[in-house]
């Protein structure tokens, strides 16, 4: 089935991810023994590298802000009904943020670059970037980039109580893309520029937006589709307003997080549906019901509820 027609905007104040038939992307005897975001992000990559017919990518290059929060929730709790005594270190090794990038290369028996990106709201955005870096270093490389967090019972119910979600439900998410410098036949888009801000002063957000597009030789009627973390969240809502009506009044906007809810990679979900929209012509009704026209320049521009911004320009191969 076609993803982008099984879109849907969901209700409540928690999202969790729709995920696959484990067994046709990973072996079954490997599934039991792999926590759920582990299972999430290993079977992401997989089908990447295998929609690209890569075996052997140059390097693998994970963002994440949470990690293998399950495993995390079991180790502390352990390390609590036990008093701090017989731990099994098991649950505390599959907890680190690095156990989904390492996992793969297990599985790929892949001994290239391998790295994790902590950087909270812009961890896929940083893992993007050493993505762009490796592939100026090295053009005939392919990187598989992508990210995975996840929301647990335990996590929303400390987030919650924090005020995360009082404006906007929690999502969570696992993507992953092969990268590479030449466009290949089965390619969906190209990744024309990355900009990233943490808590910007006055007009910094606007000048990010002109630059970024002045340096691809655009100017804001040029983007045919602007894609937004827009949310209820109050705090966020001026520079939304500023991108959307000041810079942008033409453009047709659509809100993805109404799609996968608020997480700080949820912006790897963005990136998906944009690269989706670009290669196959079509704009789902429910991101703009009323889109029509030409088709070939995405923005996606998010915000993380800490302060982090980011912007992503995508075009049509």
């Amino acid at each position: 089935m076609d993803p982008l027609t099984g879109l849907k905007a969901l209700s409540g104040n928690r999202f969790t991810c729709e995920e696959p038939d484990y067994m046709q992307l990973i072996e079954p005897k490997l599934i039991r023994r792999m926590s759920r975001i582990i299972r999430m992000g290993v079977a992401t990559a997989m089908d990447a590298l295998e929609q690209a017919g890569v075996k052997d990518p140059s390097a693998i290059i994970t963002g994440t802000a949470y990690g293998c929060l399950e495993d995390t929730g079991i180790f502390l709790q352990r390390m609590v009904e036990n008093k701090e005594e017989m731990l099994t270190p098991t649950a505390f090794i599959q907890s680190t943020h690095n156990t989904v990038g390492a996992q793969v290369a297990l599985l790929l028996k892949c001994h290239s670059y391998n790295n994790t990106y902590v950087q909270r709201g812009h961890s896929f955005e940083t893992a993007l970037l050493d993505t762009m870096l490796l592939l100026g270093e090295n053009p005939a490389a392919s990187v598989l980039v992508g990210s995975a967090d996840e929301t647990t019972n335990q996590s929303f119910v400390l987030l919650e109580r924090f005020g995360l979600f009082r404006h906007q439900a929690s999502g969570e998410g696992a993507c992953y893309f092969v990268a590479g410098v030449s466009p290949a036949a089965g390619s969906l888009a190209k990744m024309a520029g990355l900009k990233t801000i943490f808590q910007p002063g006055d007009h910094a957000v606007e000048k990010a937006v002109h630059s970024l597009l002045s340096q691809n030789g655009m100017k804001p009627a040029d983007i045919h589709i602007l894609l937004t973390g827009r949310t209820n969240e109050p705090s966020t809502a001026t520079y939304y307003g500023m991108v959307e009506k000041t810079i942008f009044p033409l453009t047709p906007a659509g809100q993805f997080k109404s799609l996968c809810g608020e997480y700080p990679t949820a912006s790897a979900f963005a990136f998906w549906l944009a690269a989706k929209i670009l290669k196959q012509q079509s704009v789902p009704s429910i991101i703009c019901p009323s889109f029509t026209g030409q088709l070939k320049n995405i923005l996606i521009y998010n915000i993380d509820t800490a302060g982090y911004h980011s912007l992503m320009l995508l075009t049509a191969c």
